[in-house]
C-alpha cells in the first residue's frame, strides 16, 4: 500500500516528459529540426527501472509475517504428599542379666528394689541393705501368704506361712506396713522399706545386718550378714 503514491508520481513524471518531447517535436516543425528520440528512450528506461524497484518494495511489504509458536507454559510443580510414618512400637525394657547366682525372676525383683532406691536418691549402702534384707526374708521372690488367701489373688512367685507376712520383705499388714494389695507390689514394698530405713537415726553408720534388723525387727538379727557380699555384687551390676 505504501508504494502506490510512488507509482503515481513516476507516471506523472513520465507523462510530463513525453509532453515535453511532443512539444519539442512540434517546435521542430516550426524551427530548426532536432533529434529527440534518444531523450525519450532514456526517460522510458528510467521509468521502467523505477517501476521495477517499486514492485520489489511492494513484494517485500506484502511478505507474510512469520508467526512464532507460543512459548511453552511452565507446569506447576506438584506438592509432594507427606508420607505418614508408621508409629514405632514401644520397646520393652531389657531385662537385667542375672548375677551372683540369681535366676531371672530374682534379678528382676532386685532391679525393682534398686530402681526405687535410686528414684528416692538413697545412697548405695541403702541399696545393699535392702537387697540383703529381701534375700533373707523371701529369697528375692514375691511371696503370698497361706494365712492370707487374699494375697494369692495378686501376682506372686510362691507363698509362705510366717504369720501374715507377704511380699519381698515379708511385711505384715497387721503391723501397719500397708494393705495386702499394696505389699504384694514389689515397688510399693521397696518404697516402704526405704522410708522406714530413713527414719532410723544413724543407719548409715550401722553394719548392713544392723540396719536391716533395725527396720525388720526379726527373730534372727544376724541372718542378714550372710547376704552382704551378694547384695553388693547385685547393686553394683544394676547401677553400672
Amino acid at each position: 500500500m505504501g508504494s502506490t503514491p510512488v507509482r503515481v508520481a513516476l507516471a506523472t513524471g513520465v507523462t510530463c516528459c513525453l509532453s515535453l518531447v511532443a512539444v519539442a517535436t512540434a517546435r521542430g516543425n516550426d524551427d530548426t529540426p532536432r533529434t529527440v528520440e534518444p531523450l525519450a528512450e532514456a526517460l522510458a528506461d528510467r521509468a521502467a527501472i523505477a517501476d521495477e524497484r517499486a514492485s520489489r518494495s511492494l513484494d517485500r511489504d506484502a511478505a507474510p509475517a512469520r508467526i512464532l509458536p507460543p512459548s511453552p507454559t511452565a507446569k506447576p510443580t506438584p506438592t509432594p504428599t507427606a508420607v505418614r510414618k508408621a508409629p514405632k512400637k514401644p520397646v520393652k525394657p531389657r531385662r537385667p542379666r542375672p548375677v551372683a547366682g540369681l535366676d531371672q525372676a530374682q534379678m528382676d525383683n532386685a532391679k525393682v528394689i534398686v530402681d526405687v532406691g535410686v528414684e528416692m536418691k538413697m545412697p548405695r549402702r541403702a541399696l545393699v541393705v535392702a537387697l540383703a534384707t529381701a534375700m533373707q526374708e523371701s529369697n528375692l521372690y514375691n511371696l503370698a501368704s497361706d494365712v492370707l488367701p487374699e494375697s494369692a489373688e495378686y501376682p506372686n512367685q510362691g507363698s509362705g506361712s510366717d504369720h501374715d507376712s507377704v511380699g519381698l520383705f515379708q511385711q505384715r499388714p497387721s503391723s501397719g506396713w500397708g494393705t495386702v494389695a499394696q505389699l504384694m507390689r514389689p515397688s510399693y514394698a521397696a518404697r516402704a522399706f526405704y522410708s522406714a530405713l530413713n527414719e532410723i537415726p544413724g543407719w548409715q553408720d550401722m553394719s548392713v545386718t544392723g540396719a536391716a534388723q533395725a527396720v525388720q525387727i526379726s527373730a534372727y538379727p544376724d541372718a542378714y550378714a550372710q547376704h552382704e557380699d551378694r547384695a553388693t555384687t547385685v547393686a553394683a551390676a544394676l547401677t553400672a
